[in-house]
């Protein structure tokens, strides 16, 4: 049957059940694909693939991080200690001469002591502990969970000001 036959029967087939009442054809001639009750239940398959799948990725992916941070705090900086006076063009500067110590080879728990504003960080060596990604703040946690497991990230701003994050676990 050429394309031009094919078109044609169609055409009055779909004309034949209009006529009759019928919208839609529940099943069709094979050349047709064979209508709803032989492509329905192909597009339920591959939807459950397609979902099984991303649950699979889902899975495979990490669910915690441990991790270390210096943060380097602004006036603007959320939750930031009184005292706190520099200017965000301040505090990113110092956080990339933290950033370039620790590159140089610097210890990241003595650079943690020597430039993190978080109160209580020194006594921590700014360890965060095992996390969530929910837990933190998209930009930090974008960043930690894509480090490698010793890795340092590069200047990660958030709303509480600079971080460099050390992945721990």
């Amino acid at each position: 049957m050429t394309t031009r036959s094919a078109t044609l029967v169609a055409t009055v087939l779909l004309a034949t059940t209009a006529a009759a009442g019928c919208t839609s054809l529940a099943t069709g001639p094979s050349w047709t694909g064979g209508g709803l009750a032989q492509s329905a239940p192909r597009r339920v398959a591959e939807e459950e693939a397609r979902l099984e799948k991303e649950r699979a990725d889902r899975e495979k992916e990490t669910q915690t991080v441990g991790a270390k941070h210096v943060l380097v705090m602004h006036v603007d900086s959320e939750r930031k200690p009184q005292g706190i006076t520099r200017t965000r063009d301040d505090a990113r500067k110092r956080a990339d001469e933290c950033l370039a110590k620790i590159r140089a080879g610097a210890g990241f728990d003595e650079t943690v002591v020597e430039c993190s504003d978080e109160p209580g960080a020194a006594k921590r060596g700014g360890d965060l502990g095992v996390f969530e990604r929910r837990a933190m703040v998209p930009e930090f946690a974008d960043a930690a969970f894509a480090l490698k497991v010793g890795d340092v990230s590069g200047v990660v701003e958030s709303p509480f000001g600079f971080h460099i994050i050390k992945r721990t676990e």
